[in-house]
Parts: structure tokens; C-alpha cells; sequence
């Protein structure tokens, strides 16, 4: 799909938003357990930024485990409707990006052919040629590995939707014309008096954006 600045755009967040599990919370827990049982408490809290925290987890994987993560994820559930919210959104001829706090590599493995349908896939990218994970993004800013909405920069459109469920959509969330959150992304929001409208499946993701743009 080709980029031609549209009227409307979805930026989708993947671990815990597409994936019916937080993906990257359930890797890291596996790979790294002790650095993760330590730093994710600070991350969720808003004490210790995500380009620090991150960093620090995944760089704390040997590089010789990066297969083994690829295969733990190859059979990860997506969430219910995320298909048929696709057709719809390729009906209305609006593009999806999906921006993931995460790892790339998890996003492209999960979706396998779907990957096809996304305008863009943003995220977390991995050098394994040193002997533990060297992490590389080219949206880090700031307190964030994925600044989202630097995303969100180049690709400007008149209404500009966020899909999201935990820390790292909150900024993307607070940007965002309209923004469908879950989980603790809805309670940062709330906290912030920042309206959005709350989900569980893209059924209803689907039905709310159909009411709204016809």
C-alpha cells in the first residue's frame, strides 16, 4: 500500500493491542526474568523511561537466544475482529501503521501474511552480531526507544487514530485526534483527563470508527 497523505489514518499498537497477550512483556519475562522482574515494575510506574528500561532488558539477552525467541512467538493468538477490522479499513481506503514499543521481529512473525496488508511496520530492531542484543530504533527521542508519535510525524492526516493498551502508547495516546484504549493505557489517560474511548475486541474498534466516519 502506498502512502498518499489520506483524510484519516490508524496507528496500531501491537503487544497486548493485535496480539491478545502483551508479546513482548511475555518474551522478556521468558529471556530475561530477573532484569525484567526488576525494571518493569519502574517502567509501568513512569519512574524509569521506556529508551532506558528497554534498552537494558533486551541488551541482557545473549544474541544466541535470538532463534529461540522467534519460535516462541511463531504461534502467538491475535486478537479477535483484527482481520475483519482490515477489510474494513481497506474499504474506507484507510492506511494502518503499526508502531510497537517492541520488537520487530516478534510483529513480523506473528502476523506472517498480514504484514502485507499494514502501510508500515515501526519498532524495536535487533543487532545480533555481538555476543547479547544490541537494540536500534530509528524513532528513539527523548524517554522513548519508539517514540510513537515521531511516528505519528510522518504521516500526517486529517484525523489521526491510536489503538493502544499500555505504557508505551501514552504518548501516542495523548497526541492522537481520537484514541481507542484498554487496560493501563486507559488508566494513564483517565489519570490525565484525556478522553478516549475503551475496547476489547477490533469488532468494536471497527463499529465505532464506521459510526463515526459514514
Amino acid at each position: 500500500m502506498n502512502y498518499s497523505q489520506p483524510g484519516n489514518i490508524v496507528f496500531c499498537d501491537f503487544d497486548g493491542t493485535i496480539t491478545t497477550e502483551d508479546t513482548f512483556v511475555k518474551t522478556i519475562r521468558k529471556f530475561t526474568p530477573e532484569m525484567t522482574r526488576e525494571l518493569l515494575p519502574e517502567i509501568y510506574a513512569l519512574r524509569l523511561s521506556l529508551r532506558q528500561g528497554v534498552r537494558q532488558i533486551l541488551e541482557s539477552i545473549p544474541s544466541r537466544r535470538y532463534p529461540e525467541i522467534i519460535e516462541f512467538m511463531r504461534s502467538e493468538p491475535i486478537r479477535s475482529g483484527f482481520v475483519p477490522f482490515l477489510e474494513f479499513l481497506e474499504a474506507q481506503k484507510v492506511p494502518v501503521v503499526i508502531v510497537s514499543g517492541g520488537l520487530r521481529v516478534i510483529v513480523e512473525t506473528v502476523l506472517g501474511e498480514l504484514v502485507d496488508r499494514v502501510l508500515a511496520i515501526h519498532a524495536i530492531d535487533v543487532d545480533t552480531s555481538k555476543e547479547y542484543l544490541q537494540v536500534h530504533s530509528d524513532f528513539e527521542a527523548d524517554t522513548e526507544l519508539v517514540s510513537k508519535v515521531r511516528v505519528m510525524e510522518k504521516y500526517p492526516a486529517a484525523e489521526q487514530v491510536a489503538i493502544g493498551d499500555s505504557v508505551t502508547d501514552l504518548n501516542m495516546g495523548l497526541t492522537a485526534s481520537v484514541v481507542f484504549a484498554r487496560d493501563r493505557l486507559a488508566e494513564y489517560l483517565a489519570e490525565r483527563q484525556k478522553s478516549y474511548i475503551p475496547w476489547n475486541d477490533f469488532f468494536e474498534v471497527r463499529d465505532r470508527l464506521a459510526e463515526r466516519w459514514n
